[in-house]
């Protein structure tokens, strides 16, 4: 699916990945092994005292944080990227009601992004037009994370994890 609304421009693509592949990176991510961090807050916009937080957990920022990052190479080629700039696994705990996160840009200039949805759940992300790109298993969102867009956490999962990766 493409879309062209009101100057948005996105992608989404389901069962992007191979199964076996993608089944490598669901079992890493949603396992103990993964060392997460946690964020008080779930972007550089966020309401003082609301009380949101996230984990998350860098895999590539200018250099390889984890040995995870290996699993990670096919998408040099997958996604075309010239220059990456960052990967970033994100865990958002259930809670009992969602919450629609803060508007926030990955930078504040045009790149290229992709969001993969590692679980199944009632947690999405909001493009700046509103429109709402569910969390599907196997699913990549491709966008410009330099653009206004929301992240939600879920209430029908243990949690909503995802992987953000930006390029040039």
């Amino acid at each position: 699916m493409v879309k062209l609304i009101e100057g948005v421009d996105y992608e989404v693509k389901d069962n992007y990945f191979e199964p076996s592949y993608f089944l490598d990176i669901q079992r890493t991510f949603m396992s103990p092994k993964i060392p997460w961090s946690f964020e008080a807050e779930t972007n550089n916009n966020h309401p003082v005292g609301d009380n949101e937080f996230y984990f998350h957990s860098l895999v590539y920022m200018a250099e390889p944080c984890l040995m995870e990052y290996e699993m990670f190479l096919p998408l040099w080629n997958l996604f075309q990227i010239r220059s990456l700039m960052r990967i970033k696994a994100n865990c958002y705990p259930s809670k009992e009601n969602r919450v629609v996160h803060s508007p926030h840009v990955d930078q504040d200039f045009s790149h290229k992004g992709a969001i993969i949805s590692i679980n199944s759940c009632d947690g999405y992300t909001i493009l700046e037009d509103g429109t709402k790109i569910e969390s599907v298993a196997n699913r990549v969102l491709f966008f410009d994370p330099g653009r206004s867009h929301s992240s939600t956490n879920c209430t029908n999962a243990k949690a909503r994890f995802n992987i953000n990766v930006n390029w040039l």
